[in-house]
């Protein structure tokens, strides 16, 4: 597959948060309804011939049959194809990803890829986010997803020097992009002296180092390149994407200063985009906590191994650095609805390419954006989807 099979026509998303007033299908048709509504030269939701929803709604609810069979039906597309993408946090990348090569095989012209998730409906202490983290019942009992992600921190702060203060530089400008997107969670400016002052967590992670739970929902439309021009004269194309895969549990980890499989997933993106990672303008990243997107612009090749914290406290991710990186505000202030991520993440990559992202938008000379996740119990698996505005 080439970045001329798949073309993304339409993306939109609704404005994440603690959504208690509206329900699962509610959010889905929001966020359908944003996507339909983006498309320039109009589109007729029967147009859709299939849908992929990714969702952990059955793994975190405790109930995996209606885990995402109800969102056509909620959005009126009763009787299309539906299948369900559940792959952790990268659900909604993989989602995209497989949306994309049913649209390149051929099978379907038009496809319909939508993440949504629940996540204040409930508590942690009634089992959602511990049912997610669920794993060997001794060497993981008590770990909760801060535990899995600070012995990260901690090895990358011994080999490399990394500083807490580096930490928090993330935090500080994820939510300064965050204040921008009027679809985050958190708009609000924060500093270093904030997140260092902030409640402990897990050492060295504070409050202000994770994500919040989140509820939310996103959507694309894609469709074969040939018709792209039926639906835009300014398409945006899948260039590429890579999977990859690690051992879920920490004690069989071969590095805590790397996250093997955005590594490994990079790498096949990257192949099959037919580009390095000095070509892309822009990058939404997996910034569940601060230390993660510091391994990640690692991992993703955008420095090397041990400067991620250094290159972000010295702005080069910054909106107006060399390689700017979640300009959305990232999963730190716009959220993590688990489903919706990925999908929301390729929504701020189409706008950024179209040149429609406001006062968050930067110089995509090259004319690529990636986007990234990792999840699984300790970044199990890692998913990779490139972005191009070039035809």
């Amino acid at each position: 597959m080439s970045w001329n099979k798949v073309a993304v026509v339409g993306a939109g998303l609704i404005k994440m948060g603690e959504l208690f007033d509206q329900s699962y299908e509610q959010m889905a048709a929001g966020a359908f309804d944003a996507a339909v509504a983006s498309v320039d030269k109009g589109f007729e939701p029967t147009q859709v011939e299939a849908a992929f929803v990714a969702t952990q709604r059955g793994t975190l609810w405790g109930q995996e049959g209606i885990g995402g069979n109800t969102v056509p039906v909620a959005i009126g597309l009763n009787g299309i194809p539906c299948t369900r993408i559940e792959n952790a946090c990268p659900s909604g990348s993989d989602a995209v990803r497989v949306g994309a090569m049913a649209v390149a095989s051929g099978v379907h012209d038009v496809v319909l890829v939508i993440g949504v998730e629940k996540m204040r409906d409930k508590s942690t202490e009634e089992g959602l986010l511990s049912r997610a983290a669920a794993g060997h019942p001794i060497f993981t009992r008590g770990e909760t997803a801060p535990v899995l992600f600070a012995p990260f921190a901690t090895r990358h702060m011994h080999e490399f020097g990394t500083t807490r203060e580096m930490l928090a530089a993330v935090a500080v400008k994820n939510h300064h992009n965050g204040v921008l997107d009027p679809y985050a969670h958190f708009r609000k400016e924060i500093t270093i002296e904030d997140v260092l002052a902030s409640p402990p967590v897990c050492h060295p992670l504070h409050l202000l180092d994770c994500c919040p739970q989140t509820d939310g929902a996103a959507a694309v439309l894609l469709v074969s390149a040939e018709r792209a021009a039926e639906f835009t004269d300014k398409p945006v194309f899948v260039a590429g994407f890579g999977v990859a895969t690690d051992h879920p549990y920490l004690h069989e980890k071969e590095s805590f200063t790397e996250i093997k499989a955005t590594r490994l997933a990079a790498r096949r993106a990257y192949d099959m985009a037919g580009i390095g990672p000095d070509q892309i303008d822009s990058a939404e990243v997996h910034d569940c906590f601060t230390i993660t997107e510091i391994l990640d612009i690692e991992d993703l090749g955008f420095v090397a191994k041990g400067e991620g914290g250094r290159a972000t406290l010295d702005g080069e991710t910054a909106l107006d650095g060399r390689l700017p990186v979640n300009t959305s505000g990232g999963l730190l202030a716009k959220g993590h609805p688990i489903g919706a991520t990925g999908v929301a993440q390729i929504t701020e990559c189409w706008w950024q390419l179209r040149g429609e992202a406001g006062d968050r938008q930067v110089d995509m000379r090259n004319g690529f954006a990636l986007q990234h996740n990792a999840g699984g119990r300790g970044s199990g698996v890692s998913v990779v989807n490139i972005l191009t505005n070039r035809n």
